[in-house]
Formats: structure tokens, C-alpha cells, sequence
């Protein structure tokens, strides 16, 4: 390979997709077990690699150099060949603290600075922190080693804390419901940052966004490391704004398109010309549930009532926002009604709401609950808070689904637009 990234399990990696933003160089992924890694270093057949999980620290005997900084901080993720010497850098430090300062919108640190974990990403966390300003970093752990507090002691101790870094894989895919420690313990937050890209936003960066703070998820620190990695890879200074530009454009491409809506409100129709028209995987959460099930819907609430069907409902979700990507989600009407379907829903995607007037609601038999104009009507009212409440956009859905479609793509053309004027 010439450049590319190595790893244990690489099946959520965007590094590729990033990488190809950056420049016209070949970017391989490359699965290399624990006990090949000493060969594949020997044989040196490469021209610059990142490295990741659970190598960036394994691999340190194989260089001939670390900078300063990798050395510092006690793990590598970025080799490069130079005449047949191997060159180790950190650039996960330039990565985490641009990210840092996303979230505080350019400010530096001051006062306490939490971290999750104890591991190589902690130890970068800590050095990061310390580079941007921090007076005293605290390392968070469940058993309190390696001079690390336990959770349980932090939200007794260290409450005035400033900030919070999560280091820790809690959150990751496919563990997408954990969550190293509540940011609420710490009142006097005032924003927090997680190392974990997948899901775009983990629970632990949704719970500080609901307690008001500023809060990202570590897809621009994944970003920024590899414009930083480029930049050793060809000797030439890093290009700052590129790292913008590229987020926004992987951010874009990853983020789900979730429909919500009444039945009948379009959001299959819709889904499907979204889909048509981007080339993404088209989703219907309703057909997933007769597939997992093997039963139509009416005959699931007819024979096993809708208690059951919400249940089977909520684990599809669960693994379609685990495991999809940059996909189109209609869902069924009543999906959000569950908080931790919403929660799943909104880990990796955008919420939008079809809204479609009462009268262009057409009740059909197969829809167990919508089967009148009758009970369409009280559906909707009943539904109606919830279906906003939930919504990230709302989109008039009373036009043909080509149209609709338009709405929603040239809505997030621009959204992407003006993020870029911002950055």
C-alpha cells in the first residue's frame, strides 16, 4: 500500500472518504491482525499510514523516531517512510484540541477539565487540554487506577469542572446506548467534547446539548487529524480551512434523512425520490418490521396487539441507527412516540416532519389505527405536539413527492452553505 489506515476492525471507517477529499492519493483500509503487525512494520511497504485502536501504542517499538509530541503523549497514529525509516507523529492532539475549540467557539480552556478514560485517547485528551489552556485536568475511571478518580468520586469532588472530554470507546457502535458519565453531575460545565464519530452524535453529546451546553462528537477531530496526517505524509504545512470544507461535506454525506409524519402524510413517496435523486439507501422502518416479523402490520396488532408492535418498532430502529449510514429513514407514524426512538433516530441523523393538512390524509385498511376520516382526525391531534416536538425541520408535504424531495435536499444545500460561510 502507499497510504492508507490500519486497525484490528476498520467497518465504520470514513478515513477513506476523508482522505479523498483531501488529495488525489491512493487510501487503503487495512484489517492487520495483532499477530502480523510486527511483520507488516518490518517489511515497511508503505509511504505514510494512520494508525488506530489498539495499535497506536503496540507500534511505537517498530519506528526508528517519535516526535516530541507522540512521545509525550505515549501513542502514534501517524508513520511515515522516509527512505526506509519510519517516522512516528500524534496528530490525534491537533485533531482533539481544533475540536476542543469548536465547541467553545475559539476560546481556550481555563479551570478544571474532566476526562473519561485512561487510556492512549485520554492521554491525549490530557495533553490537548493542557496545550489549550487547562489550569488541572482530572482522568475519570470506574476503578479510580493509575492516580485516575472514579466517577462516583468526580460528582462529588470535582463539580465545578469546566469542561469534559469523553476518551472512553461508551457510545461507540455498537455500544451506542452507553455513556461514561452524565454531564449534568457537573453544574458548572460550560461545554463538552466526545472522541467518539459513530454515531455522529453519541447520548453522552446529546445530554449536554438538552442540559444548553455546547457539546460536538469526534467526527472533526477525525477530520482534522487526517489533514494533519496528509500534511506529514507530503511535507508540506497543514491547510486549516480544508478541515472545514471537508466536515461539512462527510457530516452531510453521513447524517441520516429521517422522516416523521401522520399515515399518509408522503414519507415512503418522499423517501423514495430523496433516494432516487442522492443515490442513498432507502429505508422503510414499517417494511423492516414485516420482515423481522413476518407478518403484515394489521395482522401483528390484530394477533399480538400494539404493545408488541411498538416493542418490535423500537429494536428495528435500534439497529437500523446503529448500523446505517448517510441513509433515507421513513419511519412509521407513530415512531417517535418512544423518547429512545427519537434518541436513536437523532444519534445519526436529521429529523424531518412531512406535514400534511388533515384533508389530504386519506384513511386506508391497512393502516390499523388510520382506517377513517374519523380516527385520522384524532390521530393527528393526539399526534401532533409529539410530531413537532421531535422535528429538526418541518416541510409542507402537500405538493407531488418529487417536489417535497427538492424541499428537503436544496434545504440541507443550504444549510451545508452557510455552515461553510461560518467556519
Amino acid at each position: 500500500m502507499e497510504y492508507g489506515l490500519i486497525g484490528k476492525k476498520l467497518g465504520h471507517s470514513w478515513s477513506r472518504e476523508i482522505h479523498a477529499l483531501i488529495g488525489d492519493y491512493p487510501y487503503e483500509l487495512r484489517e492487520v491482525a495483532p499477530e502480523d503487525l510486527r511483520d507488516f512494520f518490518a517489511a515497511r511497504d508503505f509511504r505514510g499510514i494512520n494508525v488506530t485502536i489498539p495499535y497506536k501504542t503496540d507500534i511505537i517499538p517498530f519506528l526508528d523516531r517519535i516526535s516530541p509530541g507522540a512521545e509525550r503523549i505515549g501513542a502514534v497514529n501517524t508513520v511515515v517512510n522516509r527512505g526506509g525509516k519510519l517516522y512516528g507523529f500524534n496528530t490525534d492532539c491537533d485533531g482533539l484540541k481544533s475540536l476542543i475549540l469548536r465547541v467553545t467557539g475559539g476560546r481556550r480552556l481555563s479551570g478544571k477539565v474532566l476526562i473519561a478514560g485512561t487510556g492512549g485517547t485520554a492521554k491525549t485528551a490530557e495533553t490537548a487540554a493542557a496545550e489549550l489552556g487547562a489550569d488541572i485536568t482530572v482522568k475519570l475511571s470506574r476503578t479510580g487506577k493509575d492516580g485516575a478518580a472514579t466517577y462516583a468520586e468526580a460528582a462529588e469532588l470535582h463539580r465545578d469542572a469546566s469542561f469534559i472530554i469523553n476518551a472512553t470507546p461508551a457510545g461507540m457502535f455498537p455500544d451506542d446506548e452507553g455513556m461514561a458519565t452524565d454531564p449534568a453531575l457537573f453544574p458548572a460545565l460550560r461545554g463538552a467534547a466526545d472522541a467518539v464519530y459513530h454515531p455522529l452524535r453519541t447520548r453522552f453529546v446529546m445530554r449536554a446539548e438538552e442540559l444548553g451546553l455546547s457539546a460536538r462528537g469526534g467526527l472533526y477531530m477525525l477530520v482534522s487529524q487526517a489533514v494533519a496526517a496528509s500534511s506529514h505524509f507530503f511535507g508540506k504545512e497543514a491547510d486549516g480551512a480544508l478541515t472545514g470544507e471537508i466536515f461539512g461535506k462527510i457530516a452531510e454525506s453521513m447524517e441520516n434523512i429521517v422522516l416523521t409524519g401522520m399515515p399518509g402524510s408522503g414519507k415512503t413517496s418522499v423517501g423514495k425520490e430523496i433516494a432516487r435523486l442522492t443515490g442513498r439507501k432507502f429505508i422503510d422502518t414499517d417494511d423492516e418490521i414485516v420482515k423481522a416479523d413476518g407478518r403484515p402490520i394489521p395482522r401483528i396488532f390484530a394477533e399480538s396487539g400494539e404493545e408488541f408492535f411498538r416493542d418490535t418498532e423500537s429494536a428495528v430502529i435500534a439497529r437500523i441507527s446503529a448500523n446505517e449510514n448517510g441513509a433515507v429513514i421513513a419511519t412509521g407514524g407513530g415512531a417517535v412516540l418512544r423518547r429512545e426512538n427519537v434518541r436513536r433516530l437523532k444519534s445519526g441523523g436529521k429529523i424531518y416532519l412531512l406535514d400534511r393538512p388533515p384533508e389530504m390524509l386519506i384513511p386506508t385498511a391497512d393502516r390499523p389505527l388510520a382506517r377513517s376520516a374519523a380516527d385520522v382526525a384524532v390521530l393527528r391531534e393526539k399526534r401532533m405536539p409529539v410530531y413537532l416536538e421531535t422535528a429538526d425541520e418541518i416541510t409542507e408535504s402537500v405538493r407531488e413527492p418529487r417536489s417535497v424531495a427538492e424541499a428537503i435536499l436544496g434545504s440541507r444545500a443550504k444549510e451545508l452553505a452557510e455552515g461553510m460561510k461560518r467556519l
